[in-house]
């Protein structure tokens, strides 16, 4: 579970651990992340993690084969999250965005899928959002790199089904979500009015994305596999006019 320390990482490690998992929580805040899986409790485990280091996860993953001896399911929920425009964002910015949202879930599933396979498959759920099909103005580099999210999740889905090993790689597509992250950055802009209204309309909580979780990363999905799964109050398909 990456970026676990906050928001719906820590919301679905609650879960996870309440619903029986041993749950790896991992984030850049050392800090954080040790009073976190403190508060969950002994099936939470803290371990510091730069999500965009390939050798860091090839660490992480080594060390939970070695210490459990399995990997059931791998959430890439880790992000950050900017607010420029084509014009405004710079190179470094937009590199660095893509790092964390994007390269991160690559480097996850690839470190990740062999002890997956070993013990008979399992779940991968990566968190997308709503950015990645519909063209969100001020968040350029962020609505780029949950697109690269959602059509790696398909392909890692179409590899896996063509491999039979009985991984399943689903996302989640949240339309704002009320966590610290998303608070910070609504204070940055002006979102008043009917603006304001609509977009806390929209706003789910991150309890409600970590049930989507568990339901993504258990048996009960079984048969999904492949999926963006849209959490937005039919936002994407509701006409503007209503």
């Amino acid at each position: 579970m990456t970026g676990a320390s906050r928001g719906v990482g820590l919301a679905d490690a609650k879960l996870l651990v309440q619903e029986g998992a041993r749950v790896i929580m991992t984030d850049v805040n050392e800090e954080a992340g040790l009073a976190a899986a403190e508060e969950i409790g002994e099936n939470a485990r803290f371990v510091k993690q730069d999500v965009s280091s390939e050798k860091g996860w090839k660490d992480l993953i080594a060390m939970v084969e070695k210490e459990y001896g399995q990997l059931d399911i791998l959430v890439n929920n880790a992000a950050i999250l900017q607010h420029n425009t084509l014009e405004n964002e710079s190179l470094e910015g937009f590199r660095r965005v893509m790092q964390i949202n994007g390269e991160s879930v690559f480097l996850g599933m690839q470190a990740a899928m062999p002890l997956l396979e070993k013990d008979g498959g399992g779940a991968i759920v990566n968190m997308a959002s709503v950015a990645a099909q519909r063209a969100m103005p001020h968040f350029y580099a962020y609505g780029a790199s949950k697109a690269a999210v959602q059509i790696m999740t398909k392909m890692t889905a179409v590899e896996c089904h063509a491999k039979k090993n009985n991984v399943r790689c689903n996302c989640i597509l949240p339309d704002g979500i009320a966590t610290p992250m998303v608070m910070e950055m609504a204070g940055k802009i002006e979102m008043t009015g009917d603006k304001g209204a609509q977009a806390a309309s929209y706003a789910c909580a991150a309890e409600d994305v970590a049930n989507t979780v568990l339901f993504l990363a258990s048996d009960e999905s079984k048969t999904i596999n492949g999926i963006s799964l849209p959490m937005d109050r039919s936002s994407s398909v509701t006409p503007p006019y209503l």
